[in-house]
């Protein structure tokens, strides 16, 4: 199930985006059969793969002797305790689309160890991660994202670049974490449970959406209400402030309430 990258033109194009330097902590997620991972060894950063196919893992080590390769499941991995030592790193990944979501989510609890990322991911998925209110593609995937990173779509990769062929579009996309969240939470748990009710039934009000939200009863909506916050509103004309804000004024009205662990599902 797997398609390798093995267009020369658009491999040095990523590695050209990325522009590894020698004094880089490099981390790929997913090298295969490593299109990129030779071109990221020549530049002489300092380089840690993970790779969970252990055929794969076992001809880049034939390869690569010298290659710092982590042979797991990306999706379990602690990046925060990943080098050795810790220290920021830059990220660098082919992701499987089936993971591609879990993935950016699992990557959001440790995106203060991360300096930039580079990923190539389905089309649809980039147009998420780029979107704005209003349009089709803005939802919980964009805003998440959004809350703590900035998004630059690079450039497509057709369908030939690859074998086999995939049945989809790619594109590459640089991440780059903020320093602090433009307006940031209170509560990023809870923050992050409004924007998920809010999208969980996104062609309905934002009321309907939020009474999923354990604690959250008319004094709740009565403070937002009170916020200046227009409850008929439907969730995909919100931007993000806008969700931080009704998540900082629920933080204030819900106090200490506790609420379930919340999911990576999209």
């Amino acid at each position: 199930g797997q398609n390798f990258l093995v267009d020369e033109g658009v491999i040095g194009r990523i590695v050209d985006a990325i522009s590894p330097q020698p004094l880089d902590a490099v981390v790929e997620i997913g090298p295969g059969r490593g299109a990129i991972t030779r071109l990221l060894v020549d530049s002489g950063c300092d380089l840690t793969v993970i790779e969970i196919d252990r055929d794969l893992a076992h001809g880049l080590r034939v390869r690569y002797p010298d290659l710092t390769l982590v042979e797991g499941d990306a999706l379990r991995i602690d990046y925060g305790a990943l080098l050795d030592p810790p220290r920021p790193f830059r990220i660098v990944g082919n992701l499987p689309y089936n993971i591609s979501t879990p993935l950016l989510f699992r990557l959001l609890d440790h995106a203060g160890w991360i300096r930039d990322a580079h990923f190539m991911l389905q089309d649809e998925v980039v147009q998420r991660l780029a979107a704005a209110p209003g349009e089709k593609a803005w939802g919980r995937l964009g805003v998440m994202i959004q809350y703590r990173c900035e998004v630059e779509p690079l450039f497509g990769v057709a369908q030939d670049a690859f074998t086999p062929r995939p049945q989809v579009r790619s594109r590459i996309v640089r991440l780059i974490p903020r320093a602090a969240p433009r307006v940031p939470a209170y509560d990023e748990a809870l923050f992050a449970h409004v924007v998920r009710a809010a999208f969980s039934q996104r062609r309905k009000t934002l009321r309907n959406g939020l009474k999923s939200i354990p604690g959250v009863d008319e004094s709740g909506f009565a403070a937002l209400e009170q916020a200046g916050i227009d409850l008929r509103r439907r969730p995909e004309t919100l931007a993000v402030e806008d969700f931080v804000r009704i998540a900082n004024v629920l933080a204030d009205a819900l106090g200490d309430a506790e609420l379930p662990a919340s999911t990576a599902e999209d």
